[in-house]
């Protein structure tokens, strides 16, 4: 019974095995890259670089002159004080002397010592020293650094320098091997690898970063991130941590922006940005529905700067900005990148998205630097008289004043006086606010708005656009069956 029982298993395996499809047997299997001779030829073009600033270091009061700040404790513990011998009364000032502020990591682009670095790793340094692979250390002289892309450049007297070659972060792939080579915690040329997690990662600052699982601490910033073929994607810049150590994630400046910026700090010393003065929100997806888009895209105009580029244009608070220049917005994040990138006094064409069509208009931008002409809002004061419910929003409204217009930079609207139990106490709209349309009509009075919200189709929510200090909002709103 037992060698039947055999029998019977072998057969039922090999039937088993027989099943698996011939694709799942024949799967490739991809092994990690070796990096080691990589590591080799790109390691001499990575540096080191620590800060330090100048500090007053002060007479411990109670102590001997000439007794060093590190030992007064010793002093304090075992002999208290004061000593015999010792000043009266306050700390007195001492020699001002130069003390480390931080500690970084770089890489050289040109072998005649331009170097490349974030910009917070240097930002308030009195002296930058970078060392070398080969144990030199040079005195380095900032270039230019831009806090908003987190890019610094530097340079040292030196030349015949390694340097690394450069890739396209624009062909990164998701799931590509890449390593980053640093100085976490002072540790000096110490290697991490990982993949790409993410593209256009936005983190709320001005670049869209990418993500990485490669394991970057402090000291890593400011060094490369690099590929397979040994070409630098990236710069090190930032991670997510709650403990301050790493988390799993962390990001990288895409190096084809980082090198856009440091042509400039290069030539220059500085960045020169374009702008066009609006302020931005992001559109929900009930939004977008009610605004006619379909789907969430295209940068939402919640502000326009008075007297500004934009207002000039002709952009209105309420468009969708949907491209700039010929290049698509997807999101309101994409819009001050792509205006920065624009030359100061270049004239470009948007198109917007108004009233259920597009339309195509022309700003001619700004120099970022350049003095605000917009003049500051005052907050509405809520305090009009309330007026009767005569619409299905229940809302009480009353028209506008012109000290009131002139306030919130509007031509028309009405401004919202009383919520009642209707849809809109519901939404988040409050007294004060001003309804300057719906839909896309723009509401010139109460009589016309009265007269609008009635003819609405109670099944269907409708945007209504609202004025609240420097802001418009969009607020989608279904009518109460009349």
């Amino acid at each position: 019974m037992k060698k039947y029982l055999i029998a019977f298993l072998a057969i039922f395996s090999v039937s088993q095995f027989a099943l698996v499809p011939s694709s799942v047997a024949q799967v490739t299997r991809v092994s990690a890259p070796d990096f080691a001779d990589l590591v080799e030829k790109a390691s001499p073009a990575v540096v080191n670089i620590r800060t330090t600033e100048r500090i007053s270091v002060q007479q411990t009061q109670g102590l001997p002159p000439g007794i060093p700040e590190e030992q007064a404790e010793f002093f304090r513990r075992f002999f208290g004080v004061p000593m015999p011998g010792a000043p009266k009364g306050p700390a007195q000032p001492g020699q001002p002397k130069e003390a480390d502020r931080g500690v970084g990591s770089g890489f050289i682009i040109d072998s005649n010592g331009f170097i490349l670095t974030n910009a917070h790793v240097v930002e308030g340094a009195e002296k930058i020293y970078v060392t070398l692979t080969d144990k030199r250390e040079f005195n380095a002289k900032l270039l230019g650094a831009d806090k908003r892309t987190d890019v610094a450049l530097l340079k040292i007297d030196a030349t015949g320098l390694p340097k690394l070659p450069l890739g396209d972060s624009s062909k990164l792939r998701v799931g590509e091997w890449v390593l980053a080579i640093g100085s976490p915690f002072g540790l000096e040329n110490t290697v991490t690898a990982g993949i790409v997690s993410a593209k256009s990662r936005d983190t709320g600052d001005y670049l869209p970063f990418i993500q990485t699982d490669v394991a970057v601490n402090p000291g890593n910033s400011g060094g490369p991130l690099l590929n397979t073929a040994g070409q630098v994607i990236g710069i090190n810049s930032q991670i997510f941590s709650r403990s301050g150590g790493y988390m799993g994630i962390s990001f990288a400046i895409p190096i084809d922006e980082a090198m856009r910026v440091a042509d400039q700090l290069r030539s220059t010393g500085k960045l020169v940005r374009g702008r066009i003065g609006v302020a931005l929100g992001e559109l929900s997806k009930e939004t977008a529905e009610t605004l006619g888009l379909g789907k969430p895209r295209g940068a939402y105009v919640r502000n326009v700067e008075p007297g500004g580029p934009a207002a000039n244009g002709g952009i209105e608070s309420g468009d969708v900005i949907l491209s700039f220049n010929g290049r698509e917005i997807a999101k309101s994040t994409d819009l001050p990148r792509i205006v920065g990138e624009t030359k100061p006094g270049t004239k470009a064409t948007v198109q917007v998205w108004r009233k259920g069509a597009t339309r195509e208009l022309t700003v001619l931008v700004a120099d970022a630097e350049a003095p605000s002409k917009a003049a500051s809002a005052k907050k509405p004061d809520g305090t009009a008289a309330p007026s009767a419910v005569n619409n299905p929003f229940g809302l009480g409204v009353i028209d506008l004043s012109d000290a009131k217009k002139r306030e919130l930079n509007v031509k028309s609207g009405v401004e919202i006086t009383s919520l009642g139990d209707g849809p809109a106490a519901r939404s988040g709209i409050r007294p004060g606010d001003v309804i300057v349309r719906v839909g896309d009509t723009d509401i010139t009075g109460v009589k016309q708005f009265e007269a609008l919200t009635k003819g609405l189709d109670s099944s269907r929510a409708v945007a209504v656009f609202v004025r609240r200090a420097d802001s418009t909002l969009i607020v989608p709103l279904r009518p109460k069956a009349q």
